[in-house]
């Protein structure tokens, strides 16, 4: 027993066993069709029995989930900022949050088609309370962060799970995947959580901060997608919000999402890697002693990598014009480029309910206002 077991994803000696055991799950049946549409269900049956590793699993079967994917509901996926990583290196990578399965599947997809170590990746064990889905999150090289525990319980789930972050990045030479805060950022505002932080630092040992923070070899990285597939599907819970309500999620609502998320259509996909948080460590060592005033200096050093790199899409520009009622930005898009965005807009909520409106455009225009507002404040 080891005391990462229940967090923890499969070791490669339990692989066969564990895709043997939902290979016959209708929801696997399912997934290979949509993978393999033209492949006959023998076929890939017999293909499982020759998996021995997460690996050979990822690189025969999830990549070329994730291919198909980008082929039914998207114009493509870009990247940029990776060529300037070392292939040899495990990284801490640290995200923005827009999808449940789509951010971290595709910088897998972007890593190992540059040839960089692909990443463990966090997930929340919410998300995967269905014996299927918790099987494929561990096949596919997921950990699970634990949800809805005690205080005192949610303290060593921390502590375990940031030694486990240390152990896969030191030990394992693994690459790390983790977002910038829990739960996805449904208004469009991407902030890092200093709680994500204050865990990753748990691993320290007597290391200061700032030279634990060298040691993950932080890497922030943007993904921005023109059209948010679940855009519609956050709404419910940016109104309770707006009305001081509380939102209670519905029974399926997270695997609804998950399905949404990864068959909606997402038109054009950007990732940018930022570099390495390096020298920017040994600025706030040298100027901050207060370890909570480092831990909001890194949190904003990520936040303005993540803001500055985020691709803006003809769409952020479309939903800042109409959200002023203005043509600051008409020089970014083209008239049949607004008037799909505005027929979307109408399809997907009320457009008579002028908050409804006014919140959709904000998911939409946000990450350009929060550039235009890091842009300044860089200016001065």
């Amino acid at each position: 027993m080891s005391k990462f077991d229940e967090i923890r994803y499969f070791h490669d000696q339990e692989v066969n066993e564990a895709l043997g055991s939902v290979s016959r799950d209708p929801m696997m049946k399912a997934l290979m069709n949509f993978t393999f549409p033209d492949t006959d269900e023998q076929i890939w049956l017999e293909q499982f029995k020759n998996i021995h590793s997460i690996s050979d699993f990822q690189r025969h079967f999830i990549a070329q989930t994730v291919r198909q994917i980008l082929t039914k509901s998207s114009d493509g996926l870009t990247t940029s900022g990776f060529d300037q990583l070392d292939k040899n290196t495990p990284y801490l990578f640290i995200s923005n949050h827009r999808d449940i399965v789509l951010d971290t599947s595709l910088l897998n997809l972007a890593l190992l088609e540059s040839g960089h170590i692909m990443t463990a990746s966090a997930i929340g064990d919410n998300l995967v309370g269905r014996k299927f889905l918790n099987i494929l999150a561990k096949l596919n090289r997921n950990f699970l962060v634990q949800r809805g525990l005690s205080l005192r319980d949610q303290l060593k789930s921390s502590q375990i799970m940031s030694e486990y972050i240390e152990q896969q990045l030191h030990q394992e030479k693994r690459s790390v995947w983790i977002a910038q805060r829990e739960g996805r950022a449904k208004d469009g505002n991407d902030a890092t959580q200093q709680g994500v932080l204050k865990m990753l630092a748990m691993a320290a040992g007597d290391q200061s901060l700032t030279d634990y923070f060298k040691f993950l070899k932080i890497v922030p990285i943007s993904i921005s997608y023109e059209y948010d597939p679940t855009d519609s599907l956050k709404m419910p819970q940016l109104l309770a919000k707006h009305r001081e309500e509380e939102y209670i999620k519905g029974k399926n609502e997270d695997f609804t999402t998950m399905l949404s998320g990864i068959l909606g259509q997402k038109k054009r996909i950007h990732l940018h890697a930022g570099h390495v948080i390096d020298k920017e460590l040994d600025d706030i060592a040298a100027t901050i002693e207060n370890k909570n005033k480092q831990l909001q200096a890194v949190a904003q050093i990520i936040d303005d990598s993540i803001i500055r790199n985020y691709k803006l899409w003809p769409t952020k520009f479309i939903a800042y014009d109409l959200l002023h009622n203005t043509q600051t930005y008409a020089s970014q898009y083209t008239e049949q480029e607004k008037q799909l965005f505005i027929r979307r807009l109408e399809m997907r909520i009320d457009p008579s309910d002028p908050v409804s409106k006014e919140y959709f455009l904000s998911m939409y225009a946000n990450p350009l206002i929060n550039k235009i507002k890091i842009e300044e404040s860089f200016s001065e």
